[in-house]
């Protein structure tokens, strides 16, 4: 006699079989999520770092010793807001960063930002005087994003 399906038994192995993998499986992808975050914000914070050099470089051709005067030109502490444009005369990022809760930044402050990966948040501030665009060492995510 030919057999033309699988018995229960296999079925229940093979279901078996599967939720052990997933068991093992899920727990190491939980990570993932925030550590895709915060590589992101490295990303972020180079090119926000390298645009304020740029601008100051663009404004040393005009004779001008001065880094922006802002990073970004509006509230920028609603979703969607675009971040790290400029201030209106001198541009930071061609094209702006937007603002998001979780997994992105916000503005809270008139010179500081807060990146958020979901389960942790770290404060960066701008000091348009020396044009440094740092947050605080000593904060894990801080860490994670800048060294």
């Amino acid at each position: 006699m030919k057999r033309t399906a699988f018995t229960m038994i296999e079925l229940i192995f093979v279901i078996v079989v599967l939720g052990i993998l997933a068991s093992i499986a899920l727990p190491k992808m939980g990570g993932v999520m925030t550590s895709s975050y915060a590589a992101a914000a490295q990303g972020d914070v180079s090119a926000i770092r390298a645009a304020i050099a740029a601008a100051k470089q663009s404004q040393l051709v005009k004779g001008k010793n001065e880094y922006p005067v802002r990073l970004t030109n509006v509230d920028g502490t609603n979703k969607g807001d675009a971040l790290f444009d400029g201030d209106g005369n001198l541009h930071v990022l061609t094209y702006p960063i937007y603002a998001k809760e979780t997994g992105g930044w916000i503005k809270t402050g008139a010179f500081k930002y807060k990146f958020s990966n979901g389960t942790d948040e770290t404060t960066f501030t701008y000091d348009k005087d020396t044009g440094i665009f740092d947050c605080n060492h000593n904060d894990d995510l801080c860490k994670k994003i800048v060294e």
